[in-house]
């Protein structure tokens, strides 16, 4: 596995460093914080497994899926951004794992607005001044919606989460001078004396017991905030984004440390359905790649698994494949474009890994040479269809059988159709044998990521491999026939 600074190098435009303490007026006033992470649902404790491992600290899994939280000191504050598992990264103002809230709405939301002068904001915001200067590259963050404001008024900006969380952002525009405001920051409407801190919240929520909705809750929370620091809104280019997490009683209020999810790190050309880099990382990690594994991603997509384990797990060799020309060419691009990436910034370009055209049915790979398997599958939604899944998984659960070695190969096969891959698994009874599921949510839809260890059994020996072959000849000579 790469080392911390190895991985500092794969980072895109919020690449972290560490800051030289004779450089930092605060490197004598160490403070630790909680820092909260959303991961992948169902890797929550392979994310906690990576925190442990690289920083050496225990992990909190939220009652809340996808979230995490861990101490850090702010001398380390650029670790957490090197980790491999986590989309976003906010250190936490405050958290209540029982907040009791009033049975109406209002009192709840007059409740809420009190609270927001009530937090003990200062260690939140001085890490959040800290993360900003050693940030290489700054830039802004969209809003989820892309909507306009206007000063003066209030502002609702409303999305929705990849796990299905309503969210709200609120914010009433304002202008004032504050304190601690970055030395870069420039205002041309005002003298340096009057410079602002330009901020959002927004808020995610879930459960079905609370009186209010996302967008009151972050338009209240909201203004209370605004009067609490006379900071000014703006709802796409805001430098603080306070986040308020309400999951039933659960009530996490935290500043954002990632102005863009960690999960967009390595892909540059993008496919119909690119895998998210932090969900190919907990992928490569169940399988647990070791120095030397010759390990293959038959449907590689845009190449996000074979390229995260590349970067990452560096010891093993990835060959990746589809049959899509399309797919094969996006592939390529990612890995020049990582590789040149890797140049411009004095490192070794190379990167083990190469991609090939082919016929997922039909492998160009000797029999029982390949030590790991890991590819997302077709969920039958946007690419193939539930109809021919019923043909492809047995031909491809066959073939993969076929190249993986018998007693110590293993799959990580992600899918959607978990009906017609346990059908197609049931048959291949003497050839795989499943150790583990981890259920996760894959773009709202709800998904599988099935651990499988390739049995002793023989190729072309099993019931299973009988049968299928004779249906492959059987269908090879009524094909004949016909012509």
């Amino acid at each position: 596995m790469s080392s911390l600074e190895d991985a500092a190098a794969e980072q895109g435009p919020e690449t972290m460093e560490p800051i030289p303490a004779e450089n930092d007026a605060n490197a004598a006033h160490i403070i630790t914080v909680t820092v909260g992470a959303t991961v992948p649902t169902g890797f929550e404790h392979t994310a906690a497994e990576e925190v442990k491992e690289k920083i050496g600290v225990d992990v909190h899994i939220s009652k809340d899926r996808g979230r995490i939280y861990f101490p850090i000191t702010t001398d380390k504050l650029f670790q957490v951004h090197l980790l491999r598992s986590v989309d976003n990264l906010f250190v936490v103002v405050d958290r209540y794992d029982h907040y009791t809230f009033k049975e109406s709405k209002e009192e709840t939301l007059k409740e809420l607005q009190e609270l927001a002068s009530k937090l003990p904001w200062t260690n939140a915001l001085e890490v959040w001044k800290l993360n900003r200067s050693f940030k290489k590259k700054k830039c802004f963050r969209k809003g989820g919606s892309g909507a306009k404001t206007k000063p003066n008024t209030e502002a609702v900006d409303a999305t929705t989460e990849e796990q299905d969380l309503p969210q709200a952002a609120a914010a009433v525009e304002t202008q004032a001078n504050v304190e601690g405001i970055p030395e870069e920051e420039e205002s041309t409407e005002a003298a340096p004396e009057a410079k602002v801190i330009k901020f959002r919240v927004t808020c995610s929520r879930a459960g079905d017991k609370h009186s209010f909705s996302s967008n009151e809750a972050a338009r209240d929370f909201g203004g209370a905030v605004q009067e609490f620091f006379q900071w000014k809104a703006d709802m796409t280019k805001f430098d603080v984004e306070v986040l308020l997490n309400i999951h039933n009683d659960e009530v996490v209020i935290g500043i954002a440390l990632t102005e863009e999810s960690l999960h967009r790190r390595n892909i540059s050309h993008f496919g119909p359905t690119t895998l998210r880099s932090t969900l190919c990382y907990g992928m490569l990690r169940l399988c647990k790649p070791q120095a030397s594994d010759i390990i293959l991603d038959p449907m590689c997509g845009t190449g996000a698994i074979p390229l995260e384990g590349a970067i990452e797990f560096n010891s093993s060799f990835y060959v990746a494949g589809d049959n899509n020309d399309m797919a094969v060419n996006r592939t390529v691009n990612n890995v020049f474009h990582i590789q040149r990436r890797r140049a411009d910034k004095g490192s070794a370009s190379g990167m083990p890994i190469d991609t090939v055209r082919w016929d997922l049915c039909s492998l160009p790979i000797r029999t029982s040479s390949i030590d790991i398997i890991i590819t997302d599958m077709p969920f039958g939604k946007r690419m193939g269809s539930r109809k021919k899944n019923w043909d492809l998984y047995p031909s491809c659960l066959r073939e993969m059988a076929r190249v993986c070695r018998p007693g110590s190969g293993k799959a990580v096969l992600l899918t959607q159709d978990k009906k017609c891959f346990s059908k197609a698994l049931s048959r291949m009874g003497g050839l795989w044998r499943k150790l583990h599921t981890v259920w996760v949510n894959v773009g709202g839809l709800h998904a599988g990521v099935f651990l499988l260890k390739r049995t002793a059994n023989t190729f072309g020996q099993t019931p299973e491999d009988v049968y299928e072959s004779r249906g492959a000849n059987n269908a090879q000579e009524e094909e004949k026939e016909l012509s």
